[in-house]
């Protein structure tokens, strides 16, 4: 026989209080007094016969038998809360995505009304964040990130190589060309002339990178502004070919060389490794690869940190 649960309430007390390192916030997120909390996990650690949380007069901390058994607690609590919200046959949880401007903007808003119809019972929301949210307390369901793929904690899937090459209006071309030479580019406008990736680039077609621009030079710093500048003929700047196919398709951008440079990061989609398999996260995961494969990004056979046939065997 197996042994009895400790009771729900006290479960649900620490597995809040692990997850915010503190007993007065997850007294603030359950709606109980701090005491009640703090009650509910010593009869949590009476069950268990050994402390679960050092306290200190700045907070509380996980000791190592907290550690193990919160792990377990996040991800119990997790497969609940999904379970209920397939019973109501509803969308109980809307997807926060943390997503990266040009991605968000070049990839996802085209394509996301392509998963609501695929799945009408899943809310989205997007999220623009060029910094790290906290995936593990909750700031958002998924997240688009540069990187090399190993975050603690997390699952990542590999969505694209980090490559980019110089782009830039027809009438730009037309003006100051012809470009029948990488060195040509010296001699004329560099939007983001101060970003490093211009010397990166440079080098890999052979040419001595230039000195950088001055500290103060104008600075745009996202691909889709730099994409809308080089549009209004502004001059060239270093793109994601795959962000911006279709301007180049309608020859509202030209690439003039096909030497493209790559960094040794990739971009990921992310989310909490207990939470991969929850069938929201899930369903959002498999839509997204497949998107990426059709626009060539990635390999047909598909890439994840841990097993490329990993979601194959999710798929329903």
């Amino acid at each position: 026989m197996r042994p009895p649960l400790p009771p729900l309430a006290a479960i649900r007390a620490f597995e809040a209080a692990a997850r915010h390192g503190s007993f007065t916030r997850a007294a603030d997120e359950l709606g109980m007094t701090q005491a009640a909390v703090s009650y509910q996990i010593k009869v949590l650690e009476d069950r268990v016969g050994s402390p679960l949380f050092q306290r200190r007069a700045r907070g509380v901390i996980l000791t190592a038998e907290g550690l193990r058994l919160a792990a377990g607690a996040s991800e119990a609590m997790d497969i609940l809360r999904d379970a209920f919200a397939t019973a109501r046959h509803q969308s109980a949880e809307v997807l926060v995505i943390s997503a990266l401007a040009t991605f968000a903007t070049a990839i996802l808003a085209p394509r996301l009304g392509g998963f609501q119809i695929a799945h009408p019972k899943i809310g989205t929301r997007i999220d623009i964040n060029h910094s790290f949210v906290d995936l593990l307390a909750g700031e958002a369901s998924l997240a688009i990130r540069a990187g090399k793929g190993k975050w603690p904690g997390l699952h990542a899937d590999r969505l694209m190589r980090s490559i980019y090459t110089p782009m830039m209006s027809a009438g730009f071309a037309a003006e100051h060309g012809p470009f029948h030479h990488p060195a040509d580019l010296l001699r004329v406008n560099r939007i983001d002339a101060s970003d490093p990736a211009w010397a990166y680039w440079f080098a890999a077609a052979g040419v001595a990178p230039p000195p950088p621009g001055p500290p103060d030079a104008s600075w745009l710093g996202t691909q889709i502004l730099e994409a809308q500048a080089a549009q209004a003929g502004q001059g060239v700047c270093l793109l994601t070919p795959v962000y911006f196919r279709d301007a180049l398709e309608r020859g509202m951008l030209v690439q003039p060389f096909d030497i493209v440079a790559e960094e040794d990061i990739s971009v990921w989609l992310v989310c909490p490794e207990r939470r991969r398999n929850a069938p929201a996260i899930r369903a959002f995961r498999i839509w997204l690869l497949d998107e990426m494969r059709a626009l060539g990004a990635i390999p047909a056979a598909g890439v994840s940190v841990a097993d490329p046939l990993d979601l194959r065997r999710e798929s329903p």
